[in-house]
């Protein structure tokens, strides 16, 4: 949970570099509180339950825009890749192999690397 709460904090951050542990912790949470809200709006028929699920949704569009942009810039890669998801099939492939790739160890133009910065 802390994970989740960490990418919170950086609401709109877009520099810097993103753990693979945090981007895909997020993303753990995010989904599951995305399958709770959905269920019980199905489940209830209210409208109240979708509209809390729309509004989680909106506010957490920013800070996963935010965490996937870190997360390739910790792969050496710009944020713009992001971009490549709009291609049918092969660009969100790519994209979940960008995402789980290894962050570069060293130092690189987007920072320090953010595993041995939160480790000492």
């Amino acid at each position: 949970m802390n994970w989740y709460l960490e990418v919170l904090k950086k609401y709109a951050v877009f520099s810097g570099r993103a753990r693979r542990k945090e981007f895909w912790m997020f993303t753990l949470f995010n989904l599951i509180i995305v399958a709770v809200l959905a269920g019980l709006a199905v489940g209830t028929k209210s409208g109240v339950f979708w509209a809390l699920y729309g509004i989680y949704g909106l506010a957490v569009l920013l800070p996963g825009w935010g965490v996937t942009v870190r997360r390739l810039h910790d792969t050496s890669r710009s944020g713009w890749w992001m971009l490549f998801y709009i291609v049918p099939i092969v660009g969100p492939i790519t994209l979940l192999v960008f995402l789980a790739s290894e962050g570069k160890a060293e130092p690189n133009q987007y920072g320090p690397n953010p595993k041995y910065v939160a480790a000492a």
